[in-house]
């Protein structure tokens, strides 16, 4: 059995990818994680080598060469690690003790590789890690350990930094605050936006680099609001030392600066993963998630009567309906859309007791008439409540498709500006009272969109637009009566001005998030994306003129659920291993992607979900299907002239496999038929062929990404006999290099290679940007790589 370097060492496995640190580190970011990825790799490989009778010369040769490299290449990054801790006195110690395991680690597997030499290893009295497996594994594991460390260590760095920048920000905030004059407020403003810059430009990196895509919507949100804030506070602040006896403008100015820090304390929480007290964060609990986890609970009874209790799924069911109350109670809901759900949330009660009555009798005693009974009742249950779904978002989406419609007009911000500019304190008091009730319209609007947004990201959206127009509405209102009070004040004019372009500006990004919910619901992006190759109106009439489209009944979908679930693993088996190519824009890779997102629609089509609504849908998908096959079999056979001989006859084999399988698909697809019984036939032929084909090309992926590493590198060569695949430790330290601390630390290295290279203008500045430094430095690690 293969053992893993992090199966039971200091890594853990937090992160998505297996990797993790010892006891309080976590990985969160995705350049650390990519820095460990191939390292985690190229160790497992190399510990798990088979021991083999004979063992030749090259054989001896390649193992010691790959425990130099490994060495060499610990040396090298513990430098880096050394210097970072000589910059930082509060970390130098963790650091230090780090970098030496890391180094400890590394000669040790050179001294346990050292086998070039000896005739007969096992005879020998000296340890290698022929004699000594264990001891491979346990310096394995030290050495990740210890280089996850100090990755963790040195990203605490990029931490302090934004905290730094942060705390600038506040007290020049503060002084802001304070001022008493324009000139002193013009000074200290001008370093607030410089300030701001740096801010903006950290968390912006830190937001790109972050792995959890809620907390990536978070920063995002935090981030637009100071942005936007930052005009405000400019012209709050003006209007308010022009009018300082005036209470609105304190109100309005005191708004601005409140939400700002509420914004800068989020983008610490988010970096530094904490919650102020300690408190925990409640995710807010959507009903679109809700029916999807009691879905996967109902069809989980397919594979295990006895995972959980009934219990659990009443609770499940009593929490959605719960939730559903917020569109049954708004007053803004449609007569017609509320009778809709209370008829169809009592129909689920009784489709999910009619589900436990036959669960209960399945447990008892497994017959087949049961078991069938019991799939029938998944499958309304799930019907049941995807219609719920869909009720309740065309509640929400129709309701916000006609307040942004009502409101594009803008006509009560331009009265407010009028009257306001009028002096007429009584019309502005009416259009205030008018904002209000529009403010409370649209933060009902977000709230019922949250519930079906889809994913946790377009949550976090909707929770931001909603707390955008709760504070947004009253700073409108008190712009604007500062404005009726003082109506001959420019300042106070553009103050209103900024005021209702940030209202405006969030109705506009509403539409957006409205188009990005709708995309969601109906497959188009979203956690997984969905090839988009339903024919339009208008167009493909010569192959869909004589065709009646046709649904599958309950009965016929539950035949085909089966299938279409080890569908839906090999998609995701086909993501893991497009994602471990490093070149996303290889020809191969994206005939891959392609393959496996139509596949996926068509796994939601035996789910009675998606974009592919009929059976002839799904037809037309599975001839798109075959095509795009036929397109990668190309791409392979132009691939082929890269490999080596050796390798070149199994590849076209691969390809030719591949290009009878599409062929057999078209012409099943394309295929005529009459009656019911010969739809599902079809149907049932296609999902089959296109699982089938989905297989192989779960196998020709890795084929190929092994067959490209290996004509990439001529080490690879020299150690596949051994290993299957190359030890190339630098593959991923491009990754740690673009931490932006760590990157630093290079700049006069980068630039000394640059000015040997006559890559320095007069003056010693860069021809390049910072792309084509690192590539310098990548370079020169690769050389040295290369002449092993």
């Amino acid at each position: 059995m293969a053992t893993s370097p992090c199966s039971s060492s200091g890594v853990s496995s937090s992160s998505s990818s297996g990797l993790g640190a010892d006891a309080g580190l976590e990985i969160r970011t995705r350049s650390v994680e990519q820095t460990l990825v191939p390292l985690v790799s190229q160790i497992t490989t190399l510990i798990n080598h088979k021991d083999k009778p004979k063992r030749s010369d090259k054989t001896l040769q390649a193992i010691q060469r790959v425990g130099q490299a490994v060495n060499l290449a610990v040396g090298r990054f513990v430098t880096v690690g050394e210097a970072i801790a000589n910059e930082n006195h509060e970390l130098k110690e963790e650091m230090s003790i780090a970098c030496i395991e890391a180094r400890r680690a590394g000669e040790t597997i050179a001294q346990l590789t050292d086998v070039a030499s000896l005739d007969h290893p096992e005879s020998d009295s000296h340890i290698t890690i022929f004699t000594d497996k264990t001891g491979v594994v346990k310096a394995a594991r030290l050495l990740l350990s210890s280089v996850t460390k100090v990755l963790v260590l040195a990203d605490r760095i990029v931490i302090k930094q934004i905290i730094t920048s942060r705390n600038k920000v506040l007290a020049t905030m503060e002084q802001l605050e304070k001022v008493s004059s324009f000139q002193e407020f013009v000074q200290i403003f001008s370093q607030f936006g410089n300030e701001m810059v740096e801010f903006a430009h950290l968390t912006g990196d830190r937001q790109n680099d972050l792995k959890d895509e809620k907390k990536k919507a978070r920063m995002a949100a935090s981030r637009a609001v100071l942005e936007k804030c930052t005009m405000m506070l400019l012209t709050a602040s003006k209007t308010c030392l022009r009018h300082p006896d005036c209470e609105s403008a304190r109100i309005n100015k005191d708004g601005v600066f409140h939400r700002m820090r509420l914004a800068l304390e989020q983008v610490i929480e988010i970096v530094t993963d904490s919650r102020p007290n300690g408190e925990s964060e409640m995710a807010p609990i959507s009903i679109y998630s809700g029916i999807k986890e009691f879905k996967n609970k109902v069809e989980g009874l397919r594979e295990n009567l006895y995972f959980l209790s009934k219990e659990n799924l009443s609770t499940m069911l009593e929490v959605i309906l719960e939730h559903t109350e917020d569109f049954t109670d708004s007053a803004y809901t449609s007569h017609e859309h509320r009778e809709h759900i209370l008829e169809l949330s009592k129909q689920a009660k009784m489709e999910l007791e009619q589900l436990v009555s036959v669960w209960m009798q399945a447990q008892n005693q497994k017959t087949k008439d049961l078991m069938e009974d019991l799939e029938v009742a998944i499958l309304k249950t799930c019907q049941c409540m995807n219609e719920l779904k869909r009720e309740v978002h065309s509640a929400a989406t129709s309701l916000a498709a006609d307040l942004l419609k009502y409101h594009t007009d803008h006509m009560v911000l331009k009265a407010l500006k009028i009257t306001g500019v009028e002096g007429n304190l009584e019309a502005v008091a009416e259009y205030t009272c008018k904002l209000s009730e529009q403010k409370e319209q649209l933060v009902e609007m977000c709230r019922l969109l949250r519930h079906v947004s889809g994913t946790e990201p377009l949550e976090i959206t909707c929770i931001h637009a909603e707390d955008t127009f709760q504070v947004t509405g009253p700073q409108i209102i008190s712009a604007a009566e500062t404005l009726a009070l003082h109506p001959s004040s420019k300042i106070a004019k553009e103050n209103l001005e900024v005021f209702c372009e940030a209202w405006e500006s969030q109705l506009s990004d509403m539409s957006l998030l409205l188009r990005e919910i709708n995309d969601v619901f109906e497959g188009r992006r979203g956690e997984k994306r969905v090839y988009l190759s339903l024919p339009r109106p208008g167009k493909h009439n010569a192959n869909l003129k004589a065709l009646k489209p046709v649904k599958l009944d309950t009965e016929e979908q539950a035949k085909i659920a089966k299938l279409g679930l080890e569908l839906h693993l090999l998609t995701s088996s086909v993501d893991s291993e497009t994602e471990k190519w490093e070149d996303q824009e290889n020809e191969i890779v994206q005939h891959g992607q392609g393959m496996s997102s139509m596949a996926y629609s068509m796994y939601l089509f035996t789910r009675g979900e998606g974009l592919l609504k009929t059976t002839q849908d799904l037809f037309h998908q599975a001839e798109i299907f075959a095509t795009e096959g036929t397109k990668l079999a190309s791409a392979l056979h132009a691939f082929s002239h890269q490999v080596h001989d050796d390798d070149k006859p199994l590849l076209l084999l691969e390809a030719e496999k591949l290009i009878s399988m599409c062929k057999q698909l078209q012409i099943t697809a394309k295929a005529s038929f009459q009656g019911k019984s010969a739809t599902f036939s079809k149907v049932d032929a296609c999902i089959l062929k296109t699982r089938n084909v989905m297989t192989l090309l779960g196998q020709l992926l890795p084929l190929c990404c092994k067959l490209l590493r290996k004509a990439s590198t001529g080490l690879i060569c020299s150690t596949s006999e051994v290993f299957g695949e190359g030890f190339c430790f630098f593959g991923g330290f491009g990754s740690f290099l673009r931490n932006p601390f760590i990157f630093s630390f290079f700049k006069c290295r980068i630039k000394e290679e640059m000015a040997a290279s006559n890559l320095l203008r007069p003056g010693g500045k860069a021809e390049y940007g910072l792309v084509q430094m690192h590539t310098v430095l990548k370079g020169e690690l690769r050389s040295w790589a290369s002449s092993l």
